[in-house]
């Protein structure tokens, strides 16, 4: 049986809606736990609902783990290009302009990276580097790792 447009609008329109409050709980919920919280936009917080069916208390938990990650990873916000020589040498990641919300758009060339001493934790850490040099100061390591 097919839904006509109408019903079809309506059921998108309950689930933004039902989205919006559920973004709202979690904001309420983690901000308690965690004021640095307050500093992530909404389509952050919807990513991390989404991934965990809506539900609040698990996309939370996600989050904080994100965060608490984020911080040990990242310490001081931005990582220094003097961590990463191997991999800046390398010439493997590119900034090429922004998107429309003014995010930063790289570029990866896989095939030149090359094992060495620094291995993944400082080829993971490479984008942070780069972005930091272009100014971009909000990262979303989802974005690029998964």
């Amino acid at each position: 049986m097919m839904m006509s447009s109408n019903n079809m609008e309506c059921s998108a329109k309950a689930k933004e809606e039902e989205e919006i409050t559920k973004i709202s709980l979690m904001r309420s919920l983690v901000e308690t736990q965690d004021p640095s919280s307050k500093e992530v936009d909404d389509m952050t917080l919807r990513r991390f609902l989404r991934a965990r069916e809506l539900d609040v208390e698990k996309a939370s938990s996600m989050f904080l783990k994100y965060l608490k990650w984020r911080r040990s990873f990242v310490p001081n916000g931005f990582i220094s290009p003097s961590e990463l020589t191997h991999e800046i040498q390398q010439n493997k990641m590119f900034l090429q302009g922004s998107d429309k919300k003014g995010r930063p758009i790289s570029v990866l060339l896989a095939a030149r990276h090359f094992q060495h001493n620094g291995g993944l934790d400082e080829f993971k850490r490479t984008p942070f580097s780069l972005f930091s040099l272009s100014g971009c100061d909000n990262l979303d390591i989802n974005l690029l790792f998964g």
